[in-house]
């Protein structure tokens, strides 16, 4: 239960940050936001659907309700490569402000179809040691403050240095 409650809590924060690019943006006009999201399962797996539900509902406490103020399009993959990869191009295709994947089997088709497009994930072991230098990046800017880091984080820096 207890991790079921974590699991609904981190992935509210990530759909906070999934909005916050949409929220930095909104006082440049009042046109519809859009977010992609590429779910890797079939759409009756409840896990994900909770996910989804979670990120709807992290989303819509930051004032961010779909057919509102936000377009959320989802797409969900089935377990199936090739149809990962056709939604993948669908969402990009969209032109969305962002797009959310919560596995790297939903980051992987995504990176093949867009660079340019911001990708929010959530659960991959190791995007750096994959080539994914979006994460890499996340440290390495330098108007980043040690301040504003994790202490995990702070830790990790305070041993290499």
């Amino acid at each position: 239960m207890a991790s079921h409650i974590a699991r609904r809590k981190f992935l509210a924060t990530l759909g906070a940050a999934a909005a916050w690019p949409l929220a930095a943006r909104a006082q440049q006009g009042e046109r519809m936001r859009r977010i992609g999201v590429l779910m890797p399962t079939a759409s009756d797996n409840q896990r994900y659907q909770a996910y989804l539900a979670a990120f709807l509902q992290g989303s819509q406490q930051l004032g961010w309700t779909d057919g509102r103020n936000v377009r959320i399009d989802t797409r969900w993959g089935a377990l199936n490569a090739n149809l990962m990869r056709k939604y993948a191009g669908e969402l990009v295709a969209l032109e969305p402000d962002v797009v959310m994947a919560p596995t790297s089997d939903a980051v992987s088709p995504l990176r093949q179809v867009t660079r340019t497009v911001p990708i929010v994930f959530a659960t991959v072991a190791d995007a750096v040691g994959v080539g994914w230098n979006c994460a890499r990046s996340i440290c390495a800017t330098p108007a980043r403050s040690s301040a504003q880091l994790p202490p995990s984080r702070k830790v990790r820096m305070a041993a290499s240095s």
